[in-house]
């Protein structure tokens, strides 16, 4: 890493911080550890050599949030290599670092939403500059028209869509938009937003304590019975057995 660059891990692997790869692993015992507010701290190592200024942090996301773009994604995303030409990083990286030299009331939270805008940047720098591709998930979020029908489901899953007012969104005809949808991700509308749903009801039933009726009407189901047999159909298990388990989440790491 060079000055001013940023390092992603959307998979949340492990891994080691040093100035060389021979050089062995400190732990924060010898750090003087501030809290700043909420999970946001300032750590200090007093040491001999120019002073560095490192921001890093974890995001955990739920089972639906960003999962399918998160798979596609390599295990490391170097800012460097696909946000050079992005105006915002810079500035935002600048901005970053006076809140931290300056700490004042709220400077936890402006920290964690800048680190936030800088996460959700670096990904669509990532998006962006990705090798084209004519089918799957990033051409279907690239498409100017098929994009915006997928941001209006997982934004409002449990809206009452239908193959015409998403067609309208897309600003596409009815069987266009359909063959387009299918095309790009080899299924149909309909069935894409059943398993949106499905995994926005096992993250639901597995970690928010809501009952599978609650679960089913913000899902828009019309009861819980039809909601059930569509997880069933769908998941292969009933919501019961999910609300006895947890499922795992997505972990993305970043340092910059």
């Amino acid at each position: 890493m060079q000055d001013g660059d940023l390092v992603l891990l959307p998979q949340g692997i492990g891994h080691r911080l040093a100035s060389a790869p021979d050089v062995v692993g400190d732990s924060l015992e010898g750090c003087q550890v501030t809290k700043l507010g909420s999970n946001v701290c300032e750590v200090v190592r007093e040491g001999t050599g120019a002073t560095s200024t490192l921001f890093c942090g974890s995001m955990a996301l739920g089972a639906c949030a960003l999962n399918p773009l998160i798979s596609l994604m390599p295990p490391i995303i170097r800012g460097c290599d696909v946000a050079g030409n992005d105006p915002i990083v810079r500035p935002l990286l600048a901005a970053m670092t006076a809140e931290a030299a300056q700490p004042q009331v709220g400077s936890a939270t402006i920290l964690s939403r800048m680190a936030d805008l800088l996460t959700a940047r670096l990904i669509r720098c990532w998006v962006n500059c990705t090798g084209a591709t004519t089918t799957g998930w990033l051409a279907a979020i690239r498409d100017p028209h098929i994009g915006r029908a997928l941001a209006a489901m997982h934004r409002d899953p449990g809206h009452n869509w239908t193959l015409e007012s998403l067609a309208g969104l897309a600003g596409q005809s009815r069987s266009i938009f359909a063959e387009r949808f299918s095309a790009v991700l080899g299924e149909g509308a309909a069935r894409y937003l059943a398993r949106l749903r499905m995994q926005l009801a096992r993250d639901l039933l597995g970690q928010s304590g809501m009952s599978v009726a609650e679960v089913a009407t913000r899902l828009g189901y019309e009861s819980e019975a039809s909601f059930a047999r569509a997880f069933k159909r769908i998941t292969n298990v009933s919501p019961g057995v999910v609300r006895r388990t947890i499922p795992g989440r997505s972990d993305i790491d970043f340092g910059f």
